[in-house]
């Protein structure tokens, strides 16, 4: 029994330092842990990214917006010139048609029959011409006998002349009715696109009653209106030799759709109106553009520039740099010690996409175009990935991307 006893005893003796050994080790890896994090917290997080870009220095053209309407240059709402039952519809709806295609028929029989009519009255009317001419020429040569007396010579004479006024009377009877057999084939007084047509055949048709219209695509009009001040910086500038007369027309104008990107298609002015609304403040205004490649159609809305000038070594940035604080712009640049300073600027409009600042950055500024949102303090210090002004947006996309 006493054997068993100091077993036990040893037993018990050697579980208590295994334990005590394991405590220490738990303690010890503990400690460390508090110290890394507290290393950690010390040190901070890092700085946070954002792409910068030089501001640019640039001689750019400066342009205004407006909005417009795509107009045709020549419009036709087609018409018979005669009367009588539509025959047939030579032309499909919305089809490009040519100058003198023959777009509906009236039924011509009626016309045909009076022409010929005309044209009968006509011959007679010639034949007694004829007749009478013959009669007064023998008049004339019995009057130098004095076989005929003078009121009958002059009755011969004049029934000779009634005959010819006969005659001119029976050829217009004629081409009347020679034109009415022609209009029975309506044509296309201009070139471009018809629309749908608007009656069928066996209907009756009037001069008053419209057929389709046809609008010519070939160049288009785009219609403006500009106000006051514009109308006003235009004509100041034309005074000072700068640029053309805004009346005389020639100034370039940029026209974007609602799907394009920019304004990618060219024109020029060619109209101004005469007077300016003086309930809205502004003046009709129009650009001509080339559609040859049929791409404006009448009625589209149409966003346009108008050429207002040039300016030398201008500065410009992209405008997503730009931050709002209440009524005040201004925009993160980073210094040469990598901190993000806050710089209030003036701007002024936009440019190929660039804003124009007038005020409160200089040349050699490096400005925050991406990422302005992590800095929350002036002086905060970032980790600056340099990018190109111009390229802003697809930098910040990759950026985007890659998180």
């Amino acid at each position: 029994m006493n054997v068993h006893k100091m077993f036990a005893k040893r037993e018990g003796r050697r579980m208590l330092m295994v334990t005590a050994m394991v405590a220490g080790l738990v303690v010890m890896t503990g400690c460390d842990s508090l110290a890394d994090t507290q290393e950690n917290a010390e040190q901070g997080p890092p700085p946070p990214q954002v792409s910068v870009a030089q501001v640019l220095v640039e001689d750019v053209q400066l342009w205004d917006d407006f909005t417009g309407r795509i107009e045709a240059v020549e419009t036709v709402d087609l018409r018979p010139r005669v009367s009588g039952y539509i025959d047939s519809i030579h032309y499909a709806e919305g089809q490009e048609v040519e100058k003198g295609d023959v777009l509906f028929t009236i039924d011509p029989r009626p016309y045909r029959a009076e022409l010929e009519r005309a044209e009968a009255e006509l011959r007679r009317a010639q034949a007694r011409a004829e007749l009478a001419r013959s009669e007064a020429a023998r008049a004339e040569a019995l009057a130098q006998s004095r076989s005929i007396s003078r009121e009958e010579l002059d009755q011969r004479r004049a029934a000779a002349a009634t005959a010819e006024a006969d005659i001119l009377a029976a050829q217009a009877i004629a081409e009347t009715a020679r034109l009415n057999m022609e209009f029975t084939e309506v044509r296309a007084p201009i070139g471009g696109r018809a629309g749908r047509a608007l009656v069928t055949p066996g209907n009756l048709v009037s001069d008053a009653t419209p057929l389709t219209r046809i609008v010519a695509l070939d160049r288009v009009h785009v219609h403006f209106h500009s106000d006051e001040l514009a109308y006003l910086h235009y004509d100041a500038m034309a005074r000072n030799g700068s640029q053309a007369s805004f009346r005389d027309g020639g100034i370039p104008v940029r026209v974007g759709l609602a799907n394009d990107q920019g304004y990618p298609y060219r024109g020029e002015v060619d109209f101004v109106d005469n007077r300016l609304d003086a309930e809205a403040g502004t003046i009709l205004t129009r650009a001509v553009l080339d559609n040859s490649e049929g791409r404006f159609a009448p009625g589209m809305y149409a966003r346009v520039q108008l050429l207002a000038g040039s300016a030398e070594d201008t500065l410009l940035i992209d405008d997503k740099a730009v931050l709002t604080d209440q009524d005040r712009k201004y925009v993160y640049v980073v210094d040469d010690e990598g901190r993000a300073m806050r710089r209030d600027v003036q701007l002024g409009r936009m440019v190929d996409g660039l804003r124009v600042v007038t005020e409160g950055l200089e040349p050699t500024d490096q400005v925050v175009v991406s990422g302005a949102q992590r800095i929350f303090f002036p002086g905060m210090p970032v980790a600056a990935e340099s990018v190109d002004m111009r390229g802003a947006d697809t930098a910040s996309g990759e950026y985007a991307a890659m998180r």
